[in-house]
């Protein structure tokens, strides 16, 4: 019988099962925790692990933790819901395929200037608010933009969700990653930005190549004939600047007006609805055009939910501290350059059990800050082992929900994805690396 590569939710629920497992083999464990006064946050506190009693989870436990772990995650179950809406609303309008049809014309004969332009927008949104869920809804219409300039669905998925998850790990401002990192280690936010800056343009720039090189699937850009309908019209050219203006507005309430899920869903669903009415749909074409964009987000918003379950069983199973104290405590009697490669090796590493940056972040800065002091190695150089190990890990771990998401949502299997992504994230990981060295040889 011929083997068929697991479907996304197929993947979730085995590696659900493999965490309850884990928590019967695992000795539970745990660190102290406190409230930080300052940012509200609850930390942990280093040199505090000790064993505790082991709760581990049951079978019909594991199956109540799904639909928890769904709700544990509604906000952005509700974020991508109202997108997916938000962009059936907007193609309905024909706004997009205007717009992508007159890209596609204007730059037939420059098609890598659209791939590297979009490439490089995908990533300063990942490096300004760690953008990942916001892709799911975006795939049709990436498709559509690539096939017509002749490059694969797999090079859709690498030049957009790719390039956004390379600049939120090599980002000098990412809310969710570095800036939260930098406070819990009280490290002066914004700090090395020039240096990270530097790291991200290298590894954007050969992530694109990348891309670029190895997505295509003709020699030439598919040509369309230019006719009065593949014009963008005044209508049309609105809508596309009102979407904009949202993606613009969303980074900026991220940034300044510290915006959680809630708003920035309220603000899509004002777009989708304004598009709507400007577009001519009326209140029942734009309710209709919602409801389809519901329905084919559905499963998506499910995936990403449930990844949250994963999580949940490790924290009540008690040995997510365990992970941690495992795989950082060893690094403590290792020479600097050694305990940085084996510190971004196991953030690359516990990633999989807790897929969240900023999760990762709070769990592990206050372990590895004073362990940092001990070793002489500085915390700014720590702080970029997190990044680069980590928020790189985004790309390909198979317990990111927005990443199975966005694969469902391109109709690409997760091999065709890893096959595609791991030798250059290999190498991006590498430039990573280089650049520890040479952080820690500049004394960063």
């Amino acid at each position: 019988m011929k083997f068929s590569f697991p479907h996304p939710l197929a993947i979730l629920l085995f590696f659900i099962a493999m965490a309850a497992t884990l928590t019967h083999l695992i000795p539970s464990g745990e660190y102290q925790r406190v409230i930080d006064e300052e940012t509200g946050r609850e930390i942990v506190v280093a040199n505090s692990y000790q064993e505790v009693d082991s709760e581990p989870i049951g079978v019909f436990e594991t199956f109540i933790k799904i639909p928890e772990g769904i709700i544990y995650g509604a906000d952005i179950v509700v974020l991508i819901l109202i997108i997916g809406g938000a962009f059936v609303v907007v193609d309905k309008t024909g706004a997009f395929n205007q717009g992508l049809t007159a890209l596609a014309n204007r730059f037939q004969h420059s098609r890598y200037v659209v791939m590297a332009l979009t490439g490089v927008t995908f990533a300063i949104a990942g490096a300004l608010n760690n953008l990942q869920e916001e892709i799911i809804a975006m795939v049709p219409f990436l498709i559509l933009m690539t096939d017509r300039l002749g490059y694969s669905r797999i090079a859709a998925i690498g030049i957009s969700a790719g390039n956004a998850a390379l600049g939120a790990a090599f980002s000098p401002v990412n809310p969710f990653g570095v800036l939260i990192a930098q406070s819990i280690a009280e490290v002066t936010p914004f700090s090395g930005s020039l240096f990270r800056i530097v790291v991200m343009a290298i590894a954007v720039a050969f992530w694109i190549t990348w891309v670029i090189k190895k997505g295509k699937t003709v020699d030439e850009a598919i040509v369309y004939e230019h006719d009065s309908k593949s014009k963008l019209s005044a209508r049309s050219a609105i809508i596309l600047l009102l979407v904009v203006a949202t993606f613009a507005t969303m980074v900026y309430g991220i940034l300044i007006w510290e915006w959680d899920y809630n708003q920035m869903s309220a603000l899509f669903f004002v777009m989708g609805i304004t598009c709507g009415l400007i577009g001519r749909l009326g209140i029942n074409g734009t309710s209709k055009a919602y409801a389809g964009g519901f329905q084919e987000m559905a499963f998506a918003a499910v995936i990403v939910g449930l990844a949250r379950s994963l999580y949940l069983i490790l924290e009540e199973g008690k040995v997510i501290d365990t992970m941690v104290y495992a795989l950082f405590n060893p690094l403590q009697d290792l020479p600097v350059t050694v305990s940085a490669v084996g510190m971004t090796v196991s953030q690359a590493i516990l990633h999989i059990p807790v897929p969240s940056n900023s999760g990762q972040a709070v769990l592990t800065m206050p372990l590895l800050s004073p362990l940092a002091d001990l070793i002489g190695m500085s915390r700014q150089v720590m702080i970029l082992c997190y990044q680069y190990g980590a928020s790189t890990m985004d790309m390909i771990t198979p317990t990111n929900g927005a990443l199975l998401a966005v694969l469902t949502a391109a109709g690409v299997s997760y091999k065709e994805w890893f096959k595609f992504a791991w030798l250059p994230l290999l190498c991006v990981i590498g430039i990573g690396l280089v650049a520890i060295m040479v952080a820690i040889m500049i004394g960063l």
